[in-house]
Protein backbone atom coordinates (compact mmCIF):
# COMPACT_ATOMS: atom_id res chain seq x y z
CA UNK A 1 0.00 0.00 0.00
CA UNK A 2 1.55 3.19 0.80
CA UNK A 3 4.97 1.90 1.09
CA UNK A 4 7.42 4.24 3.49
CA UNK A 5 4.61 6.74 3.87
CA UNK A 6 1.44 6.78 5.49
CA UNK A 7 -1.83 4.78 5.77
CA UNK A 8 -5.47 4.65 4.81
CA UNK A 9 -8.45 2.57 6.09
CA UNK A 10 -9.73 0.59 3.07
CA UNK A 11 -13.88 -0.05 3.93
CA UNK A 12 -16.74 1.62 5.14
CA UNK A 13 -16.09 5.91 4.41
CA UNK A 14 -16.17 6.01 8.37
CA UNK A 15 -13.07 3.87 8.53
CA UNK A 16 -9.50 5.29 9.37
CA UNK A 17 -5.88 4.23 9.98
CA UNK A 18 -1.95 4.77 10.17
CA UNK A 19 1.06 6.19 11.50
CA UNK A 20 4.02 7.08 9.57
CA UNK A 21 7.46 8.32 10.04
CA UNK A 22 7.83 10.58 7.15
CA UNK A 23 6.10 14.21 5.88
CA UNK A 24 3.17 14.06 3.42
CA UNK A 25 5.32 15.56 1.25
CA UNK A 26 8.14 12.80 1.34
CA UNK A 27 5.48 10.47 0.21
CA UNK A 28 3.42 12.31 -2.57
CA UNK A 29 4.64 9.58 -5.10
CA UNK A 30 3.68 6.54 -3.33
CA UNK A 31 0.23 8.28 -2.15
CA UNK A 32 -0.80 8.71 -5.69
CA UNK A 33 0.00 5.22 -6.43
CA UNK A 34 -1.95 4.05 -3.21
CA UNK A 35 -4.95 6.47 -4.17
CA UNK A 36 -4.83 4.82 -7.96
CA UNK A 37 -4.64 1.11 -6.09
CA UNK A 38 -8.09 2.07 -4.10
CA UNK A 39 -9.66 3.38 -7.50
CA UNK A 40 -8.74 0.62 -9.60
CA UNK A 41 -9.85 -1.24 -7.11
CA UNK A 42 -13.53 0.42 -7.58
CA UNK A 43 -13.28 1.96 -3.80
CA UNK A 44 -14.11 5.99 -3.75
CA UNK A 45 -12.12 8.25 -1.14
CA UNK A 46 -14.46 9.86 0.95
CA UNK A 47 -17.69 7.42 -0.50
CA UNK A 48 -16.83 4.44 -0.31
CA UNK A 49 -13.23 4.24 1.68
CA UNK A 50 -12.11 6.68 4.20
CA UNK A 51 -8.37 8.00 4.43
CA UNK A 52 -6.93 9.56 7.57
CA UNK A 53 -3.41 9.98 7.82
CA UNK A 54 -0.89 10.43 10.41
CA UNK A 55 2.65 12.23 9.91
CA UNK A 56 5.47 11.93 12.73
CA UNK A 57 7.21 14.25 10.29
CA UNK A 58 10.88 11.97 11.36
CA UNK A 59 10.07 12.27 15.11
CA UNK A 60 9.73 8.81 15.90
CA UNK A 61 8.54 8.99 19.64
CA UNK A 62 5.49 10.16 18.02
CA UNK A 63 4.52 7.34 16.84
CA UNK A 64 3.22 5.22 19.34
CA UNK A 65 0.78 7.67 20.74
CA UNK A 66 -0.30 7.32 16.93
CA UNK A 67 -0.87 4.51 16.63
CA UNK A 68 -2.38 4.17 20.18
CA UNK A 69 -5.00 6.76 18.82
CA UNK A 70 -5.73 4.68 15.53
CA UNK A 71 -6.69 1.94 18.00
CA UNK A 72 -8.82 3.89 20.28
CA UNK A 73 -11.20 4.65 16.90
CA UNK A 74 -11.19 0.92 16.27
CA UNK A 75 -10.02 1.58 12.31
CA UNK A 76 -10.52 -1.14 9.91
CA UNK A 77 -6.65 -1.70 9.23
CA UNK A 78 -3.65 0.26 10.16
CA UNK A 79 -0.88 0.58 7.29
CA UNK A 80 2.40 1.18 8.85
CA UNK A 81 5.70 2.32 7.40
CA UNK A 82 8.66 2.36 7.43
CA UNK A 83 9.62 0.40 10.17
CA UNK A 84 9.08 2.09 13.39
CA UNK A 85 5.50 3.04 12.54
CA UNK A 86 5.74 -0.39 11.90
CA UNK A 87 6.67 -1.51 15.38
CA UNK A 88 4.72 0.87 16.98
CA UNK A 89 1.39 -0.52 15.18
CA UNK A 90 2.17 -3.80 16.55
CA UNK A 91 2.85 -2.60 19.90
CA UNK A 92 -0.63 -0.69 20.25
CA UNK A 93 -2.95 -3.55 18.90
CA UNK A 94 -2.48 -7.22 18.41
CA UNK A 95 -6.24 -7.45 17.14
CA UNK A 96 -6.46 -4.82 14.22
CA UNK A 97 -5.02 -6.31 10.73
CA UNK A 98 -1.65 -4.13 10.05
CA UNK A 99 -0.56 -3.35 6.65
CA UNK A 100 3.37 -2.61 6.78
CA UNK A 101 6.22 -2.22 4.76
CA UNK A 102 9.47 -2.49 6.97
CA UNK A 103 13.01 -2.95 5.41
CA UNK A 104 14.09 -4.71 7.71
CA UNK A 105 14.04 -8.28 8.41
CA UNK A 106 10.46 -8.48 10.15
CA UNK A 107 10.74 -12.12 11.34
CA UNK A 108 13.99 -10.53 13.86
CA UNK A 109 11.96 -7.54 14.21
CA UNK A 110 8.88 -9.61 15.93
CA UNK A 111 6.49 -8.25 13.40
CA UNK A 112 5.56 -11.85 12.01
CA UNK A 113 6.36 -15.22 12.95
CA UNK A 114 7.39 -15.95 9.83
CA UNK A 115 7.34 -15.22 6.24
CA UNK A 116 5.12 -18.50 5.04
CA UNK A 117 2.80 -17.73 7.75
CA UNK A 118 3.11 -14.61 9.47
CA UNK A 119 0.44 -15.51 12.18
CA UNK A 120 -0.86 -12.52 14.55
CA UNK A 121 -2.72 -9.55 13.50
CA UNK A 122 0.45 -8.03 10.74
CA UNK A 123 1.47 -8.94 7.10
CA UNK A 124 3.52 -6.69 4.52
CA UNK A 125 6.60 -6.22 2.65
CA UNK A 126 10.04 -6.29 3.82
CA UNK A 127 12.93 -5.33 0.75
CA UNK A 128 15.73 -6.88 3.03
CA UNK A 129 15.81 -10.15 4.09
CA UNK A 130 18.49 -12.44 5.36
CA UNK A 131 16.50 -15.69 4.49
CA UNK A 132 15.99 -14.68 1.05
CA UNK A 133 19.51 -14.07 0.34
CA UNK A 134 20.35 -17.66 -0.94
CA UNK A 135 17.30 -17.30 -2.96
CA UNK A 136 18.57 -13.82 -4.48
CA UNK A 137 22.35 -15.15 -5.16
CA UNK A 138 20.64 -18.88 -6.49
CA UNK A 139 18.74 -16.66 -8.82
CA UNK A 140 21.76 -14.34 -9.91
CA UNK A 141 23.79 -17.77 -10.36
CA UNK A 142 20.49 -19.16 -12.69
CA UNK A 143 20.51 -16.13 -14.96
CA UNK A 144 24.77 -15.82 -15.38
CA UNK A 145 26.03 -19.14 -14.89
CA UNK A 146 29.21 -17.80 -15.54
CA UNK A 147 29.25 -15.42 -12.83
CA UNK A 148 31.96 -15.59 -10.07
CA UNK A 149 32.06 -12.10 -8.78
CA UNK A 150 29.55 -10.40 -6.86
CA UNK A 151 29.70 -6.92 -5.74
CA UNK A 152 27.89 -5.74 -2.40
CA UNK A 153 27.60 -1.85 -1.60
CA UNK A 154 26.73 -1.26 1.95
CA UNK A 155 26.02 1.86 3.74
CA UNK A 156 28.47 1.60 6.97
CA UNK A 157 25.83 4.11 8.72
CA UNK A 158 23.42 1.42 8.89
CA UNK A 159 24.91 -0.80 11.40
CA UNK A 160 21.65 -2.60 11.84
CA UNK A 161 21.49 -3.73 8.36
CA UNK A 162 25.31 -5.67 8.24
CA UNK A 163 24.02 -9.26 9.94
CA UNK A 164 22.00 -8.90 6.74
CA UNK A 165 24.80 -8.09 4.49
CA UNK A 166 26.94 -10.63 5.78
CA UNK A 167 24.30 -13.77 5.88
CA UNK A 168 24.73 -12.68 1.96
CA UNK A 169 28.84 -13.33 2.58
CA UNK A 170 28.09 -16.44 3.99
CA UNK A 171 25.61 -17.76 1.13
CA UNK A 172 28.16 -17.45 -1.09
CA UNK A 173 30.28 -19.87 0.18
CA UNK A 174 28.39 -22.56 -0.69
CA UNK A 175 27.41 -21.38 -4.76
CA UNK A 176 30.94 -20.75 -5.12
CA UNK A 177 31.11 -17.17 -6.05
CA UNK A 178 33.45 -14.79 -4.61
CA UNK A 179 31.75 -11.36 -3.00
CA UNK A 180 33.50 -8.37 -2.67
CA UNK A 181 32.04 -5.72 -0.12
CA UNK A 182 32.03 -2.13 -0.04
CA UNK A 183 31.38 0.36 2.19
CA UNK A 184 29.55 3.31 1.25
CA UNK A 185 30.84 6.50 2.69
Amino acid sequence: MAARSGGAAVGDAGDRVSPSALSEGQAAPELAAFRRSLTEGGFVEGQTVAIEFRWADGQYDRLPAMASELVRRQVTVIVAAPTPAALAAKAATASLPIVFHAPDDPIKLGLVASIARPGGNATGMSSLLSELGAKQLGLLRELVPTVSLVGLLVNPAKQEKMPIYFSHLKIQRGLYLQMDLQRHR
